[in-house]
């Protein structure tokens, strides 16, 4: 399988998934932040191709992936014009039969305003002809870093809470 992260970072899910198997040269990273690109390839087998800058621009044309990821990205962007090309463009990479693998949180931080919450409705916005299977999987942080400290019981006790769910994980296949 063929594998692009938008937004790789310093390269943690591109080692998960090397340490799962896929192989290093079927793998690419998109980072726009240069120095997160450069710890990624020093990481990463030389095999595994990082690209420096903009997704939406990035030079990958032809290229199609089986999956194209993104975990925590869109809720940094502000633009929804940008966000609308990047998902465009995401999209675009995507083979038939694969897939868009969502990561990010569908609530606004208050305390932070630099980043905005994805409502499920925008995912489906955003990829109106992709098939969505849609799961929440994480407590909301600060919940969570909180009620740990009293007890691991009582963290797993809170996320059971649905509405306190404040991450999405979503499969959105081309068919």
């Amino acid at each position: 399988m063929k594998v692009l992260e938008v937004g790789c970072g310093k390269g943690p899910n591109l080692l998960q998934l090397l340490l799962l198997g896929f192989k290093p040269e079927n793998l690419v990273g998109v980072e726009l932040i240069e120095e997160f690109a450069l710890q990624a390839r020093h990481r990463l087998p030389s095999a595994t191709r990082i690209i420096v800058g903009d997704a939406s621009e990035a030079d990958l044309n032809g290229e199609t992936f089986d999956v194209v990821m993104q975990f925590t990205v869109f809720t940094s962007i502000l633009d929804k014009s940008f966000q609308r090309k990047l998902a465009d463009r995401m999209w675009s990479m995507v083979k038939t039969g694969g897939g868009v693998l969502w990561y990010d949180y569908v609530y606004n931080n208050p305390w932070n305003p630099d980043v905005r919450g994805i409502p499920v409705r925008k995912i489906h916005e955003l990829f109106p002809d992709g098939r969505i299977k849609l799961w929440r999987l994480t407590l909301a942080p600060p919940i969570g870093r909180f009620v740990a400290k009293i007890s691991p019981w009582l963290y797993h006790l809170f996320n059971t809470t649905y509405v306190l769910r404040t991450h999405v994980l979503c499969w959105i296949q081309k068919v």
